[in-house]
């Protein structure tokens, strides 16, 4: 039995970051104070989310409104599993890529700016994670792409203009087309709550129903970087490198997954979709997506730009598994939000290192950088495993579920997608490893510069995740319990895992 709880700490959790950015600001360029409520900020939500574990692994529900701006429309935060397993991922994230920016950010300009914005942008995606309906979500939804404009525009050159632009028009056009959507289903339930499995029936018509999804599924989908709706995502790669890890790991692109997990659960329902049908053709264009990003990246020679095409692919995982509408397919939509979260960001937390200590921002320019960097690139090789699906590491634990789900579902088809894509992922992955560890380095190549531990110690701590969500998925506690939790509120899990 689900217990309600009000409690502040979902506010609180918001508005730490918003308190950490306004005294960024007023900090100006006092490095010494900005790296204080920089850390501090992120330690106290960190606390705050994590506090809340215990009680949602027992079965409560922590809330509190504002006050109401709709009828039967509340502004105000619910924290269930599935937005507390985003939370946890995002706050957790928050620590290590603070620590990490302030080291790599060091000798850049205006870096009050910088701080004040990358806290706006968490504060964002916590109120995203845990808004009580669609409303709530949107109006956070939008602010985080407000807050995450000025980071793509920090080097204030004519790449970073152009790709600010697009990312503008790409992520409003996305917010309208919610926006639309919203009004729907407001018009024909009543409601916006993301409360129950599901606020719409088939009463509203097929055809409306269709809209609906449509609009909701490619508004999120702009910022979950589905095809083709893609192309400011490798655009967006000019930012620094923490920015970058921003939009991969820890905010944007994980705000549009998270939405399209909303609305097919949430607004939509399971038992409602599996009767129209919708997801069979979502299914079907993630899985196309899964390949054909990883073929994408396959011919990247730049680090971040493989990267970013690894990322169109991985985020199609969610999508795909949350579609089959399959208990293990729910489960592993969720468990992949972190698992994806920390062996990509692991990946941008090296390519950031290399290119502080040699230099190098180039596939082809890694040969011997593993002598130079061993534990760095035993990370970046850790995380590599990872999406290839190897044992032991958090990407098998996705790929496992993932492909039981498939299964589950009559949908065998998307097995063979799981291993066309760990072939296509150790396609483009091992030659980087193979290259760093095994090949010559140039005879002119100068010793790496000193990188601070505080760029590496986040490295090494991502990557030992990567391990301790594969590895210890099932250990109490552990995040794979809560993802259980939240995907037994969406789907009936228990009597498929038993």
């Amino acid at each position: 039995m689900t217990a309600e709880l009000i409690d502040l700490r979902p506010a609180l959790a918001v508005v730490i970051s918003l308190a950490c950015a306004g005294a960024v600001f007023a900090a100006r360029e006092n490095a010494r104070w900005r790296a204080i409520w920089s850390l501090s900020a992120a330690g106290v939500k960190f606390a705050l989310v994590w506090s809340m574990l215990p009680g949602a692994l027992g079965g409560a529900v922590y809330s509190f409104r504002v006050g109401e701006v709709l009828p039967g429309v509340a502004f105000g935060f619910r924290v269930d599993a599935l937005g507390l397993f985003f939370a946890l991922v995002s706050s957790t994230l928050w620590v290590l890529t603070t620590v990490y920016a302030l080291a790599y950010m060091r000798k850049s300009h205006s870096l009050s700016r910088f701080f004040g914005y990358f806290a706006l942008c968490i504060s964002t995606t916590v109120g995203i994670a845990f808004a009580e309906n669609l409303f709530t979500l949107f109006v956070f939804y939008e602010l985080l792409t407000v807050c995450t404009y000025p980071l793509i525009m920090h080097n204030e050159d004519l790449a970073a203009r152009r790709a600010g632009r697009k990312y503008l028009v790409y992520t409003l056009s996305g917010g309208g087309l919610i926006l639309a959507g919203m009004a729907m289903v407001y018009a024909s339930s009543g409601t916006l709550s993301l409360a129950q499995a599901g606020i719409l029936d088939a009463s509203a018509g097929g055809a409306t129903l269709l809209v609906i999804f449509v609009l909701l599924i490619a508004g999120f989908g702009v910022k979950a970087a589905l095809m083709p709706l893609h192309a400011w995502l490798p655009a967006a790669m000019v930012a620094p490198t923490p920015v970058s890890a921003l939009l991969h790991a820890v905010a944007v692109v994980k705000a549009g997954v998270f939405g399209i997990i909303r609305v097919i659960y949430d607004v939509f329902g399971a038992d409602l979709l599996r009767q129209l049908g919708y997801t069979d053709w979502l299914a079907v264009l993630a899985g196309a997506v899964i390949i054909i990003a990883s073929v994408k990246a396959l011919r990247q020679r730049h680090i971040k730009a493989r990267l970013a095409w690894s990322t169109i692919s991985q985020l199609s995982y969610i999508v795909l598994a949350a579609s089959l509408l399959a208990p293990l397919g729910t489960l592993a939509a969720i468990i992949h939000i972190a698992n994806q979260a920390f062996s990509k960001i692991t990946m941008f937390f090296v390519a950031g290192v290399i290119e502080r200590g040699t230099g190098k921002t180039r596939v082809d320019e890694l040969a011997g950088v593993g002598r130079q960097m061993p534990w760095t690139m035993a990370a970046f090789t850790l995380a590599s495993l990872s999406f290839i699906g190897v044992p032991l590491t958090a990407g098998f634990v996705t790929k496992w579920y993932l492909s039981l789900g498939a299964l589950q579902g009559g949908r065998e088809v998307f097995v063979g997608v799981m291993v066309v894509s760990g072939l296509l992922n150790a396609a483009y992955w091992l030659p980087m490893v193979y290259q760093a560890f095994f090949r010559p380095m140039p005879a002119d190549r100068k010793a790496p510069a000193g990188v601070s531990p505080m760029m590496v110690g986040p490295v090494l701590i991502c990557a030992a995740y990567i391990i301790l969500l594969g590895a210890g998925a099932s250990a109490p506690a552990m995040p794979f319990s809560l993802a259980e939790a939240a995907a037994r509120f969406a789907i009936e899990l228990k009597a498929s895992v038993e």
